[in-house]
């Protein structure tokens, strides 16, 4: 049986960007996205250039279901999940009254249900073979929870509690969960209303900036790892400013200009 890196979100973005720097180290892949088309072509890119064993499956991971069903689909299969990347997201922007309920209850689907599903089901596996490595991807307002950004940030926030404490829980079993926080991604992910807050002010950071150091910590690190100095500096900032001054400072930058 083969081993293989899963690898959700694959098919644009970090995920895409990921998924060709882990080909490039000849590292077999799942890949899981909602478009099969995207999937078809990126399988057929990476296995031409590499050489190595691709696999896909197409899955709207908004839907609870999808992934239990991706979890039988994977064993149905004898693939060995070594590594798991929870990497799909979803976010939207606006006053919280304003916003569609449906979107924001499919985003705690995606960005929380999907990934705790995926997570102990493949961790179950894991800890039965004493092996295997998680990296929960968060975002930056896991550290600092924006106005306007409210239920998306709830979502990367608990992504951050979640994959500190399940670390702490499986220590000792051989599996290891960790998690990545990217800032501001210049991806299909950023609408225009985002695009138009002060957030957008500093440069957002190329995927595959990201992903470089998301393989990196993937593949070697432990804890939590935030991409980029200055979101590393800003996710300290609650350490020394007093909550009612950081809220204001968040709801400047996150207003539109």
């Amino acid at each position: 049986m083969k081993e293989y890196i899963l690898l959700t979100g694959a098919s644009s973005g970090i995920g895409y960007e990921m998924a060709n720097l882990l080909a490039a180290k000849k590292l077999n892949l799942i890949l899981v996205a909602r478009t099969e088309s995207k999937l078809q072509k990126l399988q057929a890119e990476l296995t031409d250039e590499y050489g190595i064993q691709v696999e896909y499956f197409a899955a709207d991971l908004s839907d609870v279901n999808a992934a239990i069903s991706l979890h039988k689909a994977v064993k149905k299969e004898n693939f060995i999940v070594t590594h798991l990347v929870n990497n799909a997201g979803v976010g939207n922007y606006g006053h919280f009254t304003d916003t569609s309920l449906e979107e924001e209850l499919s985003m705690i689907h995606l960005n929380i249900s999907s990934l705790v599903v995926l997570t102990k089901l493949f961790a179950q596996d894991m800890v039965s073979r004493k092996s295997g490595r998680i990296m929960n991807v968060g975002s930056v307002v896991s550290f600092l929870p924006m106005p306007y950004f409210s239920v998306y940030s709830a979502t990367k926030a608990f992504v951050k509690a979640f994959s500190e404490t399940l670390d702490a829980e499986l220590d000792s079993t051989g599996v290891t969960v960790i998690s990545l926080y990217p800032g501001t991604v210049k991806t299909g992910f950023t609408t225009s209303e985002m695009q138009s807050t002060n957030l957008h002010k500093t440069k957002p950071m190329h995927p595959k900036e990201v992903a470089i150091q998301g393989v990196d910590h993937l593949l070697k690190g432990t804890g939590n790892k935030v991409v980029g100095f200055q979101n590393w500096f800003n996710s300290k900032l609650p350490n020394f400013v007093p909550d009612s001054i950081m809220m204001k400072i968040k709801k400047g930058l996150a207003s539109q200009r």
